[in-house]
């Protein structure tokens, strides 16, 4: 049971770092300093539609702080729509604070350092999370 246990903790540690690492580059041209919402504007330009055929998610964001809000993108068979609000019945839900988002986009803070210390948590299915790093590379 304990290899069980272990197996199951590397894969999430496994999941979020490659979700740490898609907003690391599609925001790594903003500055430190950047919001939310520059990381999300960043994640629009670096979409990848070919990686997204066949797809159907739906991400939500939850950022608690000043700059803080909630953001979602719906993935759509090589096509993706993305604002700002709650979305309906999200695949995958991120949430952590402002900061923390930002420092994980500018690659500030380790996504599996933030999840293993509880300043990120992921509810939804592992494979629909890490299919966020081929998607917006």
């Amino acid at each position: 049971m304990k290899a069980k246990n272990v197996s199951v903790c590397l894969t999430r540690l496994a999941m979020v770092a490659a979700v740490s690492l898609s907003a690391a580059s599609a925001a790594s041209n903003e500055p430190e300093n950047s919001t939310p919402q520059q990381v999300f504007d960043g994640m629009r330009k670096s979409f990848q539609a070919q990686k997204a055929k066949g797809v159907h998610a739906r991400y939500q964001w939850e950022l608690s702080g000043p700059n803080g809000g909630e953001w979602w993108i719906d993935v759509n068979d090589g096509t993706f729509k993305m604002g700002r609000g709650k979305i309906d019945n999200p695949t995958v839900t991120f949430v952590t604070s402002d900061k923390d988002w930002v420092a994980m986009s500018n690659g500030k803070l380790k996504g599996s350092w933030a999840y293993v210390t509880g300043r990120l948590k992921v509810r939804g299915p592992q494979s629909m999370a890490r299919k966020l790093d081929e998607i917006f590379p």
